[in-house]
């Protein structure tokens, strides 16, 4: 009786982590009805049906206002507009910003297999290869309309009530509001991970905004932009910090979320997204004692699907703490998004297995999910190339980010001198 129960009802923590959703919206949909939860007779826990949650995976958009799937963020540039970009990674980003129309005039990368991916699919970039903290973008001033950035979540020195630039130094996001200031751009661009709202109970975010302002930038409401909402098959969350010089007074908008999600089986598949299956590659592999476990886990399931004794043998010592702990052994549905991709397809805490068959996704599986074009070749090892599309910022979610970018800077020219 036990087993039947732990196989077909979530906690309140596994329902939670599946709809990366906090506890208390959970609750406030059980009152409005949208989602039934259950007392657990036997812990008297609150428990919800897991193929309740299942059908609502996500379907949950926060109330945002939504693109009907007839309408598009798309807009075309006026003008040539160009970027900067730091901290490029694999250019996911930069090739979002690229399909908008926006020019690349030089990126910053410190890995040198990123650099060779970057050099490798576009020749005429120019890459700059090394520590941000030795080179100098002087040159660059009033000369690009976009600074964008990746930078890492660092905690600060915190010397007064109000962070500084000076108080910043020797974190990477020190270097990105220098380049900011050294090139003068109508406007700057930020991304992070969703976690950057809370490090440091938000003074991290706090002191990010009061430096942009020092150097002379209005930052625009934080946004998390889900990448499910951009025509990406993958539950991806990326935070954006927009910064607005002070003598420009144009709103800038977010790209507005479309209706439709895509699923795994969108990006694996001959679909609206890809004209064509995906392309065979290489691929990382299980030893055969974790494929003995994840053949026993159905589509969309994960460790407690298991048998209970083999639940308990596989987990551990950590089968009795709390959380829902969903990454483990975990097997992606055909029908779902994809849950956010690792830098390694294979770690236990956060197992992407293929619907199918028993194995991580492969390397161009992988960029697929990420939305990168087929084309697109990844350099270095295995785990460098997994590393570097894991990293990445999805291209079609930088597309849409670009359009916000191209409607912004249209109106700015509107109003100032053409180029």
């Amino acid at each position: 009786m036990f087993y039947n129960w732990v196989m077909e009802y979530l906690t309140i923590s596994e329902t939670a982590e599946l709809l990366n959703k906090n506890k208390e919206t959970l609750r406030r949909w059980d009152r409005e009805g949208k989602l039934h939860a259950f007392r657990d007779p036997m812990s008297n826990y609150r428990v919800y049906k897991k193929s309740e949650v299942m059908d609502l995976f996500s379907q949950f958009i926060d109330g945002k206002e939504i693109v009907d799937e007839d309408i598009s963020n798309f807009v075309e540039p006026d003008h040539n507009y160009t970027v900067l970009e730091l901290f490029a990674g694999a250019g996911g980003l930069a090739i979002g910003l690229e399909q908008t129309g926006l020019k690349c005039v030089a990126l910053n990368e410190i890995d040198k297999f990123a650099c060779q991916t970057l050099r490798k699919n576009r020749p005429n970039w120019n890459v700059l290869e090394g520590d941000i903290k030795e080179f100098d973008f002087s040159d660059y001033h009033n000369k690009v309309d976009i600074v964008t950035g990746g930078f890492p979540c660092q905690a600060f020195s915190y010397a007064g009530k109000k962070l500084g630039l000076a108080d910043a130094r020797g974190t990477l996001f020190y270097e990105f509001a220098r380049v900011v200031k050294e090139v003068n751009p109508p406007i700057c661009i930020g991304e992070n991970v969703r976690g950057l709202l809370s490090h440091e109970n938000g003074k991290t975010l706090q002191g990010m905004i009061s430096i942009l302002d020092e150097i002379g930038y209005n930052v625009v409401p934080v946004e998390v932009l889900k990448a499910i909402n951009f025509k990406v098959p993958q539950k991806r969350e990326r935070l954006i910090l927009v910064g607005i010089r002070k003598d420009i007074d144009i709103k800038y908008e977010y790209p507005k979320p479309y209706k439709k999600i895509y699923n795994l089986i969108d990006a694996l598949k001959s679909s609206e997204l890809y004209d064509c299956d995906v392309p065979v590659s290489s691929g990382a592999k299980y030893p055969k004692s974790k494929m003995d476990v994840l053949d026993l886990v159905p589509q969309k399931g994960y460790w407690r699907d298991l048998p209970l004794d083999i639940q308990k043998e596989f987990m551990g010592g950590s089968f009795h703490l709390g959380g829902g702990k969903t990454g483990i052994a975990r097997r992606i549905g055909w029908d779902e998004p994809c849950l956010t991709l690792t830098c390694s397809p294979a770690q236990k805490q956060t197992e992407r297995c293929h619907p199918d068959e028993t194995r991580p996704f492969t390397v161009r599986e992988y960029a697929r999910i990420q939305t990168f074009p087929d084309d697109w070749q990844f350099e270095g090892s295995l785990a460098q190339q997994y590393k570097q599309i894991g990293n990445a910022v999805p291209v079609n979610l930088g597309k849409e980010v670009g359009f916000s970018i191209v409607k912004f800077l249209n109106a700015y020219y509107s109003l100032s001198k053409p180029r």
